[in-house]
């Protein structure tokens, strides 16, 4: 009886451990989902596992384009106001957790594979919709 009521006071002390959902600690907490997975070298990544899909000719050529002349700062804000905006303070939280564990950098790392991955297939969709778009007009 002892052990059911002491889980019974667990589980609805739950909520007191719950973040407060205010704009400062959704700001904190999207800070903390930032470091773990840093913006910059994400885009890297991403420009290197995507140009392997392109003409080996224009391959340096996209990944500089992308290194010197994106604008990873003014992507970094529009992502921090994105996730302020979307997720709540708990939610980001989690997410900061995540992806500045072990398995979360893990996962990270294969994410610009996964994109080069789906991609050929996310723009031979996109055509084809676009393709019945403009048969759908006609």
């Amino acid at each position: 009886m002892k052990i059911t009521l002491m889980l019974l006071f667990s589980l609805l002390a739950l909520p007191v451990w719950a973040l407060e959902d205010t704009p400062k600690n959704r700001d904190q907490q999207a800070e903390r989902y930032l470091q773990a997975t840093p913006p910059k070298e994400l885009f890297k990544d991403m420009a290197e596992q995507m140009s392997k899909n392109m003409p080996e000719a224009r391959r340096d050529q996209f990944k500089a384009m992308l290194e010197q002349f994106l604008d990873v700062e003014a992507l970094t804000k529009v992502i921090k106001e994105g996730l302020v905006k979307n997720f709540s303070t708990d939610e980001l939280k989690a997410l900061a957790d995540f992806y500045g564990s072990p398995v979360g950098k893990s996962a990270m790392k294969k994410f610009g594979s996964y994109m080069k991955d789906i991609m050929p297939g996310i723009s031979a969709e996109m055509k084809k919709a676009k393709e019945r778009a403009d048969e759908a007009q006609k």
